[in-house]
């Protein structure tokens, strides 16, 4: 098994919880397999989630969503591990997509001979892979009767849509979690983490 360029991304604006310990044990187990993981806590991190402006006018990028767009350009394997809250993602962490995700970073549209866009684009990392880490606090087989889907706009919207084949792992409820329950999620990431995918 060849060793892989690892960008963790702890997508919990909390460092403390069942998020964290998974994100730890992915980490672990993936540089004791040999992998090079970079890890970038959202809890740590500082930038305006906000686009103030929509695209009309891009905001200058703060030093860790630039270290991030780096991080995402650089790696093999992208992990992203975050709570499913009301039926999507951290608002703070889709602020990170929102402002880092731009055309030319991980996308670029096809134009015109006259310049204009299309509907057609490049997807700047294909090639690449990505994992998906959820926790609910509802069981996984409920939210999957909800309404549309929970996953999709990571998924598709983003990682798919710049060129990431993407899997997802999703543990729930993750309130109260019985310890040997834990244990055994635990384990189930350090596979993960073990084989970098």
């Amino acid at each position: 098994m060849a060793a892989k360029k690892i960008f963790l991304l702890l997508g919990h604006p909390d460092k403390v919880g069942m998020c964290n310990d998974l994100a730890d044990a992915y980490e672990r187990s993936a540089k004791a397999a040999g992998h090079t993981v970079d890890r970038m806590d959202l809890s740590k991190m500082q930038f305006d989630p906000i686009m103030h402006q929509g695209y009309r006018a891009i905001q200058p990028l703060e030093p860790d969503l630039v270290r991030f767009q780096e991080l995402v350009k650089g790696c093999d394997h992208f992990v992203v591990i975050h709570p499913i809250w009301w039926v999507g993602m951290p608002a703070l962490l889709k602020g990170v997509f929102d402002r880092a995700w731009l055309p030319g970073s991980a996308f670029r549209y096809i134009k015109t001979s006259a310049g204009a866009r299309t509907i057609f684009w490049h997807r700047l990392f294909r090639g690449k892979t990505a994992r998906i880490i959820v926790t609910s606090g509802t069981q996984p087989l409920l939210v999957r009767f909800l309404p549309g889907n929970v996953n999709a706009q990571l998924k598709w919207g983003i990682l798919w849509f710049a060129g990431f084949k993407t899997r997802t792992t999703w543990f729930g409820p993750a309130e109260n979690v019985p310890e040997e329950k834990k244990a055994h999620w635990i384990q189930v990431v350090e596979k993960l983490g073990n084989k970098g995918i």
